[in-house]
C-alpha cells in the first residue's frame, strides 16, 4: 500500500547496469507443505481520519497452513520487522519450500508526538523446514526494499529498492542468502517478477509509471533503459503468466482510494521488445494480483475507498476480489467480483488454483474465495489473524525438470 511520501531523502550511487554475479547450484526441487507467508504490520494503521503510525516493535511473519485450501490455518507467528509501506509482494518462498525471504522496507522515528517512516534496508531469511520456522539471519540490501522474486532454479532473487532506485541480486545456497549484485534502475523500484526460463525479470517502477526489463543472461544483469514500458502511473503489482508469454501489472493510479477507476495492464512479455498489448478498468486501486497456476485467470486485490479518511466522498468500508480472463491472443476480459474487508492487500492463488486468498488489513483477516469456471466467490470463511496482514505471497513456481 503507498502512504504519504518518506522523510528521508533518497540516496543512490550510479552503479554499473551489467554486473557479474556468482549464482549457487540449483535447490531441491523436492515437494513441501502447502504454505503462505503473511507479514503482520504492527505500526501503521487506518484510522476514520485518516492513516496514523506508530511504534515499531510489533511486526511479525505469519506462516498459514493451507493443505486444506479452504478453511487455511495459523501455523506459526515470528516476530519480524516488515511494513505495509511498500507493495504486498515483499516475500516469498523459495521453490523447494525451504526458505521464505521478508523484506523490511521501513521503519518509524518518532518527531515530537508524530512518527514518521524511514527507509529500511533489511531482508530477513526465514529457515521453513525448521521446527518451529526460524529467523536464520538477516542481510543488508538496498534502500527501502520492497517487492521481491525468487528465480525458478530457487539460487537467484531480486529485490527492488524505492528509495535506492535499484534491484538487488542475491544469490541462494541451501540456507545461506547473499548479496552480489546491485543494478542502477534509474527510478523508484517498487517490485520485481522473473520470467519462468529465468532469462528476464521485469520491475515496475511505481512512480515513473513504466515497466524496466533486466535481462540475466551468463551470470550477468543488465538494464536496458530503452525496453521499458509505459503501463500508468502507481504501477506496484507485477506477476509473469507460468508459460512466460505475458507479464501482468496493478495500477493504482496517482493516489489510492481516491475514487477513480484504475487499470491492470497485459504486456507481451517473451518478445525481443516487449510491447503493452491491454488495460482493464478494474475499479479504484488495483493494490496486488496473482496469476493462476494454469495462466487462465488473474484475481485482483483492489483497495476501492477503503484506505480513505472515513470523511472523505471517495470511502467504502471493503474492497473486493476481482477476477480477470487472461486470453491466449493477448487481451484481459472482466469476469467478475466478490466482496473482500477494509484495505485489502496481498492475494494468492492456492497450487491447484481453485482457491484465492486475501488479506484484510484493517479487518485483521484473510479471506477465502473459490474460483469456480468463470466465477469467484466468497466462500464466507475469514480466518482471523494476530496482526494486520500487509503481505501475502506462497511459493515462487519452479523451473522445468
Amino acid at each position: 500500500m503507498r502512504t504519504r511520501r518518506l522523510t528521508l531523502a533518497a540516496r543512490s550511487t550510479a552503479l554499473s547496469a551489467a554486473l557479474l554475479i556468482c549464482l549457487a547450484l540449483p535447490a531441491s526441487a523436492a515437494e513441501g507443505p502447502a504454505r503462505l507467508l503473511v507479514g503482520l504490520d504492527g505500526k501503521t494503521f487506518f484510522r476514520p481520519g485518516g492513516s496514523e503510525n506508530g511504534p515499531n516493535g510489533q511486526d511479525a511473519l505469519a506462516v498459514i497452513d493451507i493443505a486444506d485450501p479452504a478453511r487455511p490455518r495459523l501455523a506459526h507467528t515470528i516476530p519480524l520487522d516488515n511494513s505495509v509501506y511498500g507493495p504486498p509482494t515483499n516475500l516469498q518462498i523459495t521453490p523447494d519450500g525451504r526458505l521464505g525471504l521478508v523484506a523490511s522496507s521501513v521503519l518509524m522515528r518518532r518527531e515530537g508526538e508524530a512518527w514518521y517512516a524511514q527507509a529500511d534496508d533489511r531482508l530477513h531469511v526465514v529457515d521453513l523446514a525448521a521446527e518451529p520456522p526460524r529467523l536464520v539471519e538477516t542481510v543488508r540490501v538496498g534502500r527501502q526494499p520492497s517487492g521481491l522474486a525468487i528465480g525458478p532454479a530457487g539460487d537467484l532473487a531480486l529485490v527492488a529498492n524505492r528509495e535506492g532506485r535499484s534491484v538487488t541480486v542475491l544469490a541462494i545456497a541451501g540456507t545461506r542468502v547473499r548479496p552480489v549484485a546491485t543494478v542502477d534502475v534509474g527510478d523508484e523500484a517498487a517490485a520485481v517478477a522473473i520470467a519462468p526460463d529465468g532469462r528476464r525479470a521485469f520491475v515496475a517502477k511505481n512512480k515513473a509509471g513504466r515497466v524496466g526489463v533486466l535481462e540475466i543472461s551468463g551470470g550477468q544483469v543488465r538494464y536496458d533503459p530503452a525496453l521499458d514500458m509505459p503501463v500508468g502511473p502507481g504501477t506496484y503489482g507485477i506477476e509473469a503468466t507460468p508459460d512466460g508469454a505475458f507479464l501482468l501489472t496493478g495500477n493504482t493510479g496517482p493516489a489510492p482510494s481516491d475514487g477513480h477507476a484504475d487499470t491492470v495492464g497485459l504486456m507481451r512479455a517473451d518478445a525481443a521488445r516487449p510491447v503493452v498489448l491491454d488495460h482493464a478498468g478494474i475499479g479504484d486501486t488495483a493494490e496486488a494480483l496473482a496469476v493462476s497456476p494454469d495462466g487462465r485467470y488473474a484475481a485482483v486485490s483492489v483497495v476501492k475507498g477503503a484506505a480513505a479518511p472515513h470523511a472523505s466522498p471517495s470511502y467504502t468500508p471493503g474492497g473486493a476480489a476481482v477476477l480477470l480472463a487472461v486470453a491466449p491472443e493477448g487481451r484481459l476480459r472482466y469476469l467478475g467480483e466478490a466482496p473482500a474487508g477494509a484495505v485489502t492487500q496481498g492475494i494468492a492463488f492456492d497450487p491447484s488454483g481453485g482457491y484465492v486468498y486475501i488479506g484484510n488489513y484493517a479487518d485483521r483477516t484473510l479471506g477465502v474465495y473459490r474460483v469456480e469456471g468463470d466465477t469467484i466467490r466468497e466462500t464466507g470463511f475469514r480466518l482471523d489473524l494476530p496482526g494486520q496482514p500487509a503481505s501475502l505471497r506462497g511459493r515462487a513456481r519452479g523451473g522445468p525438470p
